[in-house]
């Protein structure tokens, strides 16, 4: 197993959701991927307008095509998809920067509660570090490291190769696509309460 899939012991969890929630950010850990979607719909009230952001963790665990497909929320995805990137290219950007949900991942929590979110055009930041009324992370907690050098470590070693792997597949890219992080946010704190929550779970998902 690579040393970014193992899963952190009890003790450097409960360290970490507790450094995150001094950051202000609202955290609920979780035994694994069943338990994590379930906390994540939680906090999702129907018919809410919710943006799922690409994730190959919340691919994974079923949560996008929950909000996507099952016609109990408001998919910002299936306007996008409905919508035409030449001649609506403005209102799709206004649309995805400012959903009232955005639900995503992050490739990288440091014990110390930040969080590190790697982004080949940065179209999922922007409703992240302000745009999004509310911000609902689910998260591995093999992504959890000991700080910033080796969260900047797991992007570049681990996440985005995968990641530049899997958009050449999906997006038909070059062999030379980029194995280097283009845009890198890090978020330290949040200071409007309750609007970023993270969902830790105990389970291998996820780059």
């Amino acid at each position: 197993m690579s040393e970014w899939n193992k899963l952190p012991n009890k003790e450097i969890v409960e360290k970490t959701a507790a450094s995150l929630r001094e950051n202000g950010f609202d955290v609920t850990v979780v035994s694994g991927a069943i338990e994590a979607k379930e906390a994540a719909l939680k906090l999702i009230p129907e018919k809410s307008e919710v943006f799922v952001m690409t994730s190959v963790t919340v691919e994974s665990i079923g949560l996008g095509d929950e909000i996507d497909k099952s016609g109990r929320y408001e998919s910002v995805r299936g306007k996008l998809n409905s919508m035409d990137g030449k001649t609506q290219g403005r209102e799709m950007r206004k649309l995805g920067a400012g959903p009232d949900i955005a639900v995503g991942s992050v490739h990288a929590v440091t014990q110390s509660g930040k969080l590190l979110v790697a982004s080949l055009t940065g179209s999922q930041l922007p409703a992240y570090t302000y745009g999004a009324g509310t911000v609902i992370f689910v998260v591995s907690t093999k992504k959890i490291v000991p700080g910033l050098d080796e969260a900047w470590d797991r992007l570049v070693q681990h996440v985005v190769p995968q990641e530049s792997t899997r958009a050449r597949a999906a997006y038909g890219l070059p062999e030379s696509f980029t194995t280097y992080p283009s845009k890198v946010l890090i978020l330290n704190k949040e200071v409007q309460p309750g609007r970023v929550k993270v969902i830790l779970m105990n389970e291998d998902v996820g780059f």
